[in-house]
This record gives structure tokens, C-alpha cells and sequence, in this order.
């Protein structure tokens, strides 16, 4: 399965060039519907639906596709009707001229004062009952799919982006716990040897005598104690099992965002344990390093589906 990001767009167009219901009308109508979805990431799936009134009545049939193929994710819906015959004058019909007339004379009648109908509101209400004359629903769900189906295809080629992106930076972090890895000896050592000396320096300030047995086990004890604190073994193996995990669920691919989420927050915990226990300048440049690039993968997680 393919990574999905919660980033795109789409749209779609469909004209048409009907005729009128009339049948003195002077010919077709014609009129574009547009729509274009756009997305951007969320923690939840949230619709919004920017439609003009006569299309109103289908928002659930578009919300029942997008929600049957996507799953988070902010998306945005808008849909407009543009029509040409406002650039045009349009014939009137019979039929309609009649009713115009029966409606200025029932107005007339209950308001005498009223302004008469002139040629240009005639013009003007015949280029609106012509461009009401078109059912949609067909139409408006058959760009849905379009759309839907192109904003899939753009969110996958920005998730392949993604996890191309991820799968780097897991390799850089990897190498970075390769470097930490023969420290872990050497600096534990180094601590123990460290520890044994200053305490033997302290003891020989006091009495100016060699170190009793008695307090050279001490020392040992406490430089072993210290050593165990200091040890970044173990944060070293969990962050090896977290970027093992990251890249089998990136190969995986599917809906994978939250986890890859949770384990990016695991791994950035770890890599802070890593510095916070470095006893060397060169673990905590490599806690710095493995935070930073941990800190850009966080980035582009947050747009996974």
C-alpha cells in the first residue's frame, strides 16, 4: 500500500450547452459547473462544503463518497455554476411573456403605483428561467468522483515525497546510533577510571597513606554505580527498535499517521535521554543531531494520512 499525505487539490469542470425547456426557445443555453476540492492535515476527517443554493440538496451524496475514500485530513469543497447568458440577450418566449404579463397586472392591481416591467428586466428574468433549467445531481456527483480520484492521486504523490523524506532521515539517525554504539564502552571505563582517581586523590589529601582495600572497594562501588547511570546502552537499542519499526510501517504504507506520530515522540524521548545522561562532548553532539533531524521528520508526519 501506498503513504497518503493529507495535502492536495483537485478540481474538475463540466460544460454543457442545453436548450431551453421552452420549445420557442432560441437555442442552448450554455453553462459550466465547476469543483474543486482542496486538503490540508488534520488529526480527524472535517468536511466543509462551500456550495451554491441549488446544489445544496446533494451535500450528503458528496460527503458519503469523500467519506467512503478518505479517513483525515481538512478538506474543502467548493462548487460554482457559471453561465453564459448573462453575456448574451436572450429571446423570451411566448409562454413566458404571458406570465410576466399576468404578474404585472396582478401586482398592478394590488399596488397601482408599482413601475411597469421594462425591456430590460423582461431580458434580464428570461436569461434567469433559462438558467434554471438544469438538473445537476448526475453531474455534480460524477465531478466528485473526478475530483476525488485526482486529489487521491496528488495525495499520493506528495506522500511518496514523504516517506522518501523519512526513510533519509531514518538512515541519518541510524548512522548517528552506529557512532554512539563504541562509546558506550569507552566512556563507561573512562567514568569508572575517572571516578577511582579522584577518589584516590581525596584519600591520599587526607592521611597522605596509600588507599585502604576497604575504601578502594568503595570507590569501585561507586564508580561502577556512576557508570550504570551514564550507560546509554539501552536508549541507543530502543531508538534502533523505534527507527525499525518507523520503516517497516513507511514499506507498510495504509493509514499510518497517528502511529508513525506515537513513535516519533518515543524517539524524540529517547534521543533526549541520550543527551541528558552523555558524559562526553561527542554523545551529546550526536543527541543534538538526532533531535534535529527527529524534529523535521516530526514535521512532514504531521501531514500522513
Amino acid at each position: 500500500m501506498s503513504v497518503y499525505s493529507m495535502t492536495g487539490y483537485a478540481s474538475a469542470q463540466h460544460s454543457s450547452a442545453r436548450a431551453s425547456s421552452e420549445a420557442e426557445s432560441k437555442g442552448p443555453a450554455p453553462s459550466q459547473l465547476g469543483l474543486e476540492i482542496r486538503s490540508v492535515n488534520s488529526r480527524f476527517l472535517d468536511l466543509t462544503f462551500k456550495l451554491p443554493e441549488e446544489l445544496r440538496p446533494h451535500e450528503p451524496a458528496l460527503r458519503e463518497l469523500l467519506v467512503s475514500r478518505l479517513k483525515r485530513g481538512k478538506v474543502e469543497v467548493r462548487a460554482a455554476i457559471e453561465s453564459n447568458v448573462q453575456g448574451s440577450v436572450v429571446d423570451p418566449t411566448p409562454r413566458l411573456l404571458q406570465r410576466l404579463n399576468a404578474v404585472q397586472d396582478n401586482v398592478k392591481a394590488w399596488l397601482p403605483g408599482a413601475a411597469p416591467l421594462s425591456v430590460a428586466d423582461v431580458i434580464r428574468l428570461a436569461a434567469g428561467e433559462v438558467g434554471t433549467h438544469c438538473d445537476w445531481s448526475e453531474t455534480l456527483l460524477s465531478l466528485g468522483r473526478q475530483a476525488l480520484e485526482e486529489l487521491i492521486k496528488a495525495r499520493e504523490r506528495e506522500g511518496a515525497r514523504l516517506a522518501t523524506m523519512l526513510i533519509e532521515r531514518l538512515g541519518q539517525i541510524r548512522a548517528l546510533a552506529a557512532q554512539s554504539v563504541p562509546l558506550v564502552p569507552q566512556l563507561v571505563a573512562q567514568q569508572r577510571q575517572r571516578f577511582l582517581d579522584r577518589w584516590q586523590e581525596a584519600m591520599a589529601l587526607t592521611d597522605g597513606s596509600a588507599l585502604p582495600e576497604a575504601a578502594q572497594d568503595r570507590a569501585l562501588s561507586e564508580a561502577t554505580a556512576f557508570a550504570i547511570r551514564i550507560d546509554v546502552a539501552e536508549e541507543i537499542t530502543r531508538i534502533q527498535s523505534h527507527l525499525d519499526e518507523i520503516e517497516r510501517l513507511i514499506k507498510k504504507g495504509g493509514e499510518l499517521g497517528k502511529r508513525l506520530d506515537f513513535l516519533i515522540q518515543e524517539l524524540h524521548r529517547e534521543a533526549n535521554t541520550l543527551g541528558s545522561k552523555s558524559a562526553a562532548l561527542e554523545m551529546t553532539h550526536i543527541s543534538v543531531d538526532m533531535k534535529v533531524l527527529i524534529e523535521q521528520m516530526r514535521e512532514q508526519v504531521q501531514n500522513i494520512e
